[in-house]
């Protein structure tokens, strides 16, 4: 679903990533982990077709982003670590609004807001203007935004910042179940243990480069470190 190909991006002389190549089959759960400023938010929106490559190929469903950005975009949802929002217009009418810029049939989308609106305990706000919301309720409006839209692909960065424990569950769940779907989930996350629980794969980038990918347990047992994820990803990382 997503091939990265000698992916390198500056901003001026600043190198945020260096030479990555990863590939990320449908429906797997991969997650970046990384100090930061490691690269893993410019990959994320690299792939997102926000940013271009300085260098190397981004393709996305076998698009690639430099050449059939429009294509590829159709098969995508992002959910940024900051939740922008329409201000002006109420959630459900952002819903609305991404159901006719998607083309969606319009009993779907309508049906399908009521549904997310209930599946996040935001039917009672869904006629308040956002300018009125909580960052938390900003943030599961993006999220059911993303949804709507039933993507092949949902790239994701810092996804529980401002939501409570009931509603993080809720999220885990969510995308847990898209993925086992066939969705393919594209993370970023400080959160170590939201990481080892959830991913299906991790890869872990430091000053702009991939220094280990697969399974936890595969960066377990290709580590020195025994006590957890952790404490690997801490010696990894470390400065000199």
């Amino acid at each position: 679903m997503i091939e990265i190909q000698k992916f390198s991006k500056k901003f001026g002389d600043t190198l945020a990533v260096d030479n990555l190549d990863l590939n990320i089959p449908a429906g797997e759960f991969f997650t970046f982990l990384g100090p930061n400023g490691a690269g893993k938010t410019t990959t994320l929106k690299t792939v997102a077709g926000l940013l271009r490559p300085t260098s190397g190929k981004v393709l996305v469903g076998g698009y690639d982003m430099a050449e059939k950005n429009t294509e590829a975009k159709r098969l995508i949802s992002f959910i940024p670590d900051v939740p922008y929002v329409y201000e002006k217009l109420t959630g459900r009418e952002l819903l609305y609004f991404i159901g006719e810029l998607y083309k969606l049939d319009r009993d779907y989308y309508r049906d399908e807001t009521e549904r997310l609106l209930r599946l996040f305990y935001m039917q009672d706000y869904g006629n308040q203007l956002m300018e009125s919301y909580s960052h938390g309720m900003r943030q599961k409006i993006v999220i059911c935004s993303a949804l709507i839209t039933d993507p092949r692909l949902i790239i994701i960065d810092e996804p529980m910042v401002g939501l409570d424990p009931k509603s993080i569950r809720l999220v885990k769940d969510i995308l847990r179940t898209c993925a086992d779907r066939g969705t393919t989930i594209l993370m970023s996350t400080h959160t170590l243990t939201l990481a080892e629980e959830i991913s299906d794969r991790v890869g872990i980038i430091h000053n702009g480069r991939l220094i280990s990918e697969g399974t936890v347990e595969e960066i377990k047992r290709s580590s020195e470190e025994t006590k957890g994820l952790e404490d690997i990803f801490l010696k990894m990382t470390a400065e000199d």
